[in-house]
């Protein structure tokens, strides 16, 4: 698995003005909900998205696996509020997930952990909604929101220095998706396509040398565009670490 980058300030500048842009939806989705069971209440280490064990706690632990909105990993770390519709059992405000699974249930949309699940209810009545089971809701993408963390990227663990890379980032803000991912090749002077592994890991063999750099190809509202990093992986990687950036994302 593999990437690189190229100018922090310009991303900063370019996915600040997509969330701008594109944070525009306010119509609420009707659909259905249920929970997967985890003795603990949090996320899962092993989600489909490849988050790992920043899955499992991200967002206090308000995580979703999702069905058709995980669209083949391009909806991993969205964000949506998502709200049941049982009355005197449900809050009005429900609650903020992020997407760091795929899964499927009875006709739902939303597979949510089980303190994530336990937040649609008001307070002192998540007892009474978790015998439903499977449940009514309503939900909207938001932006993401990570007061205090930067982007970070990380070097997923399957990655073998220095023939095989693997990354994928954390803390992603806004209401945009990545869609894509390429490498800048130094020595040919061109851009390479990375492949998407699975969930929001890409990946490439035979990585260049020296710091990395790579674009992202952003998404959102049916329009795209590129954004780029520069140096953002050491020319040393290691499997496994994650690679913080001066970048803030809202």
């Amino acid at each position: 698995m593999g990437f690189a980058a190229k100018s922090y300030s310009s991303l900063l500048c370019m996915l600040v003005l997509l969330t701008t842009i594109c944070y525009s939806q306010s119509n609420y989705v009707c659909s259905r909900a249920t929970y997967y069971g985890t003795r603990d209440k949090l996320g899962t280490s092993t989600g489909a998205c490849g988050y790992g064990e920043f899955g499992r706690r991200i967002n206090g632990a308000n995580v979703a696996g999702v069905s058709m909105l995980y669209r083949n990993g391009s909806g991993c770390g969205a964000c949506y509020q998502v709200r049941c519709k049982i009355p005197k059992i449900c809050s009005n405000d429900g609650v903020r997930v992020v997407v760091t699974d795929h899964g499927e249930g009875d006709r739902t949309d939303f597979i949510l952990s089980p303190r994530a699940y336990a937040r649609l209810a008001v307070p002192n009545a998540a007892s009474k909604l978790f015998p439903y089971g499977v449940v009514d809701i309503e939900y909207q993408r938001i932006s993401c929101q990570y007061p205090g963390y930067n982007l970070k990227v990380k070097v997923h663990e399957y990655s073998r220095f220095p023939e095989y890379l693997a990354m994928l980032v954390l803390y992603q803000g806004g209401v945009s998706d990545i869609t894509a991912m390429e490498v800048w090749q130094e020595e040919d002077q061109e851009w390479k396509c990375m492949r998407r592994a699975f969930g929001t890991v890409w990946d490439l063999p035979s990585p260049p040398s020296g710091p990395l750099t790579f674009r992202a190809q952003v998404s959102c509202s049916g329009s795209t565009r590129w954004v780029q990093m520069t140096d953002v992986v050491p020319s040393e990687w290691k499997a496994g670490v994650v690679y913080d950036t001066p970048i803030q994302l809202s």
